[in-house]
C-alpha cells in the first residue's frame, strides 16, 4: 500500500501549470490584487466545500471522494485552457477548489487507517513523510516535463491540458485501494449525521487546547505560506531580465529554463525535506519542541528577507524562497502527525478537512491583501515591489513565537 500512497503522491503533483501560473495570469494582463482575488476566491470555495467534504469522506467512502477530486481537477483544467477572460478563471477556481477540499485531508486519514490495521501506527511521521517526499519527486519530474512542453509550444495554456492525462490515471490507481481504507459508517447515513459530525469536530476544534493551537498554527504557517510561495515566480522573471542567459530565445522560452531549473532543484530539495522531516523531531526531542524550532528558522528567513526584497537583491531571494519550501516540507508531516494525536478514527478526515479549512481562511484574507500591498508598492515605492511578502511572513512566525511558552504550558495542565 505504501507503493500506492506513493503513486497517488507522485501523480496529483503531476500540475505542469503550477511553475508558470502567476507568469499566465501577467500573461493574460492580470494585475497582482487581480491575483489575489482570484487566490482568495479559491480559498473562499474550498471553505464551502471543506464543511461537508471530510464528514461526506468519513460517512459515504473515502475513495469515492477521492475520485470526486480528481474528477473536479480535470473540469478545472480544462477550463483554465479554454479561458481567455478573467471571470472565465473564477470557473476554472471553482472547480479546482472543490478538487482541493475533497482530496485534502482525505487520503491522509487513510493513511492513518492502513497504519492502525498493520499495526504501524508509530511510524506515522515517517510513513507520511515518505509518502509526501514521492509528492514532491512528483513535482521535480513535472517541472522537467513542463519546462519541455512550453518550450516546444512557446505556450503556457498547453500545460493544463497536459495535466489531466495523469489525473486520469490518478482515477483508475483509486479503484485499486482495498475498501477497508474507507471507514465508512455501517448505519444508515442521514443528512442529521453528517452535520452532528461536523459540529461535534467543530466543538472539539474550539475546546480543546492542543487541536486549537494545531488550527492556529497552521494558519499562521501553511495559510501565509500558500499566499506567498508563488511570488517567486515573478522574483524569477525579474532575474530574467537582467541574467546574461538564452538571450537569443525569446521571453516565454528563455523564463521557462530558468523557472524550470529553479523549481527543479526545489522540489529535489523539498522531496528531500519531507522524508527526513522525522529527524528534526528525533533532534528536537519530539514534535512540539521540532516544531517550534521550525518556526524559529522560518521567522529568521522571511525577517533575513525582508530587506533584500526591498533592495532588489534577488539572487539572495532566492536562497530564501528555497529555505522556505525546505522548512515547509521538514514542517508538514509534523504538523500532521500533531494532528493524528487528537483525531478520532472515525473523524479522521473531518479533523484534517477543518486543519484544510481554517488554512484557507488566512490565505483568503492574505492574497488579496498581499497582491495590493504589492501592485502599491510597485506604483508608488518605496523600494523592491515584493518586500511585502516579507513583511507578512515574519509578521505570523512572531505572533505564533510569542505565545508558544503559554499554550504549550496550558495544553499540559
Amino acid at each position: 500500500m505504501i507503493a500506492r500512497f506513493s503513486l497517488y503522491g507522485f501523480l496529483k503533483n503531476q500540475r505542469y501549470f503550477e511553475p508558470f501560473i502567476i507568469l499566465f495570469f501577467l500573461e493574460n494582463s492580470l494585475s497582482f490584487t487581480q491575483i489575489g482575488i482570484l487566490i482568495a476566491f479559491r480559498e473562499i470555495c474550498i471553505n464551502i466545500n471543506e464543511v461537508p467534504s471530510g464528514a461526506l469522506a468519513d460517512l459515504y467512502g473515502r475513495r469515492k471522494c477521492m475520485m470526486a477530486s480528481f474528477i473536479a481537477y480535470i473540469c478545472s483544467f480544462v477550463i483554465f485552457g479554454l479561458s481567455h477572460h478573467y471571470w472565465g478563471f473564477f470557473f476554472a477556481m471553482f472547480f479546482f477548489a472543490t478538487g482541493d477540499a475533497f482530496r485534502t485531508g482525505t487520503h491522509k486519514a487513510m493513511i492513518f487507517t492502513w497504519l492502525r490495521l498493520e499495526n504501524r501506527i508509530d511510524e506515522k511521521t515517517q510513513v507520511y513523510g515518505y509518502t509526501r517526499s514521492w509528492s514532491k519527486l512528483g513535482s521535480a519530474f513535472s517541472i522537467i516535463l513542463a519546462t519541455m512542453f512550453v518550450l516546444v509550444t512557446n505556450n503556457y495554456r498547453v500545460v493544463f491540458y497536459l495535466s489531466i492525462i495523469p489525473y486520469v490515471i490518478g482515477l483508475i490507481t483509486f479503484m485499486s485501494y482495498p475498501r477497508e481504507l474507507d471507514s465508512v459508517s455501517t448505519q444508515t447515513v442521514r443528512p442529521a449525521m453528517l452535520f452532528s459530525l461536523l459540529w461535534q469536530t467543530l466543538k472539539d476544534s474550539m475546546h480543546t487546547q492542543g487541536l486549537r493551537r494545531l488550527m492556529v498554527e497552521s494558519m499562521a504557517f501553511e495559510g501565509i505560506f500558500k499566499a506567498v510561495k508563488d511570488y517567486l515566480q515573478p522574483v524569477i522573471m525579474a532575474l530574467v531580465i537582467v541574467m546574461p542567459m538564452f538571450t537569443y530565445m525569446d521571453e516565454v522560452r528563455r523564463s521557462s529554463i530558468i523557472v524550470g531549473i529553479v523549481y527543479f532543484i526545489l522540489y529535489l530539495a523539498s522531496a528531500y525535506a519531507s522524508r527526513r522531516s522525522y529527524c528534526i523531531r528525533d533532534y528536537c526531542g519530539g514534535e512540539e519542541q521540532g516544531s517550534i524550532f521550525l518556526w524559529k528558522i522560518m521567522f529568521f528567513i522571511y525577517l533575513v528577507m525582508t530587506p533584500l526584497l526591498y533592495l532588489k537583491s534577488y539572487y539572495l531571494v532566492l536562497a530564501g524562497f528555497v529555505g522556505l519550501y525546505l522548512i515547509q516540507n521538514f514542517w508538514r508531516p509534523i504538523l500532521i502527525s500533531r494532528f493524528d494525536a487528537y483525531a478520532d478514527e472515525s473523524r479522521g478526515a473531518t479533523v484534517l478537512s477543518m486543519e484544510s479549512q481554517v488554512k484557507s481562511i488566512s490565505t483568503m484574507i492574505a492574497a488579496p491583501l498581499l497582491g495590493m500591498a504589492v501592485d502599491f508598492v510597485s506604483m508608488h515605492g518605496p523600494g523592491g515591489e515584493f518586500w511585502p511578502v516579507g513583511i507578512l511572513g515574519a509578521a505570523a512566525a512572531c505572533m505564533i513565537l510569542t505565545t508558544a511558552k503559554k499554550d504549550l504550558r496550558q495544553s499540559k495542565v
